[in-house]
């Protein structure tokens, strides 16, 4: 087990004081970034130790307001409409090999599948309620 004898910029993540965002002075590494959960099974490095070094001096949790949830929400929505357009569509829409392969009504799907995964944005549910257009149904 790694000993870690200084800790600083911790903050906590949650309401509990069970989760830390902390920078810790590895014997290797010197100062570097660490995440810190109470629950971790992991022995590598004694996180009961670092609660005990962080004592009462951390930053406090505060939750994130609607707007940096909604955000959060938009990010992920998006991110994974791009993971399906670039692995499932832009790899056969771009590809005019590809694309030739089609039959005219493989080709209509296609086009209207990627428009209605571009378009999710503008659903009335986005972010929150975001209904996925399926392959061969839009």
């Amino acid at each position: 087990m790694i000993n870690i004898t200084e800790v600083r910029n911790a903050q906590s993540l949650n309401a509990e004081n069970t989760e830390f965002e902390v920078e810790i002075n590895h014997p290797q590494y010197s100062w570097i970034p660490y995440g810190l959960n109470s629950a971790d099974t992991d022995n590598t490095v004694d996180n009961k130790a670092l609660l005990e070094l962080i004592g009462s001096n951390f930053e406090a949790y505060v939750a994130p307001t609607q707007e940096e949830l909604d955000a959060e929400a938009e990010e992920s929505v998006r991110r994974q409409r791009d993971d399906i357009l670039s692995t499932e569509v832009d790899s056969i829409v771009s590809n005019p090999l590809r694309w030739a392969d089609l039959s005219s009504t493989e080709q209509l799907e296609m086009a209207n599948y990627r428009t209605a995964l571009l378009d999710i944005t503008e659903q009335e549910g986005f972010p929150h309620n975001v209904v996925w257009p399926v392959k061969g149904e839009t």
